[in-house]
């Protein structure tokens, strides 16, 4: 198996029924999906388990023993130790890929590289209207320019060359990475326990510390992003920068509290 596409979810079983759904419209089917539950939620242990013969895929389901708050890069590592693929891409619990998502990964998969996509944010209505439809066709440029949408220059297709030469930083919502080089840096550091730098801006940094490069997925690898009003606050953001700094300036590359407990 080539990919493993970690999904980081918390309680929200129509968007992960609709994002099951896109991935089941790949045009690639090597990779499996992990399903990491920030949470002990019933109802999402048994719809999986009821459910899993209804793709053409392979899911795994990683889930707190209790639900005790933000664990998210405790569940992150849980997930990277499992995963059967080499590459590991991760999204977020409220984002759709594109029909060519995982192909676009296979594809531009190389030694020494970080693969950094961005994404396209949905509007209210639409995303409304797309969990009720489960209808992919209204994800083109043209119709999304219509809708309540923004950043939908995100959405158009190009896989032959790059639209945009300018490299943004990490996104923790669309990004893969070879499962050795997350390893070499202990994974995710679980100091972080809210959410926000930790998963992405952290990470990023340590991979580039030990020579990687980050290429970028744009308007190649798409993933849709559902609208919902922001979860967290820029306090806990910038305490974790705070962290982060802290960090960075012990050149700490391999966290401490991190896959292994060093």
């Amino acid at each position: 198996m080539k990919v493993s596409v970690i999904v980081s979810y918390y309680k929200n079983l129509e968007n992960l029924k609709l994002i099951l759904f896109g991935f089941n419209r790949q045009s690639s089917m090597d990779f499996e999906v992990i399903i990491y539950d920030d949470d002990n939620n019933e109802e999402t242990r048994e719809f999986l388990e009821t459910s899993k013969g209804d793709y053409s895929f392979p899911i795994q389901h990683v889930h707190q023993a209790v639900n005790d708050g933000f664990r998210k890069n405790e569940m992150l590592n849980k997930s990277i130790q499992i995963a059967c693929g080499n590459l590991l891409v991760f999204i977020d619990g409220d984002c759709v890929p594109h029909s060519r998502f995982v192909e676009c990964y296979i594809k531009e998969d190389e030694p020494g590289t970080i693969l950094s996509g961005r994404r396209v944010n949905l509007g209210e209505a639409i995303s409304k209207e797309l969990l009720a439809s489960m209808d992919f066709s209204s994800l083109t440029f043209l119709k999304l320019k219509r809708t309540d949408s923004y950043k939908v220059k995100e959405s158009i297709y190009f896989p032959f060359f790059h639209l945009s030469t300018k490299l943004r930083g990490l996104m923790g919502c669309n990004w893969g990475v070879r499962k050795e080089y997350l390893v070499q840096v202990n994974g995710y550091d679980e100091d972080y326990k809210a959410a926000g730098v930790g998963e992405d801006t952290d990470i990023e940094w340590r991979l580039e510390a030990i020579g990687l490069k980050k290429k970028s997925m744009r308007n190649k690898a798409i993933i849709y992003h559902i609208y919902h009003p922001r979860s967290y606050g820029e306090d806990a953001v910038a305490a974790n920068f705070k962290m982060m700094a802290e960090k960075k300036a012990q050149n700490l590359i391999v966290c401490a509290n991190g896959i292994k407990k060093l």
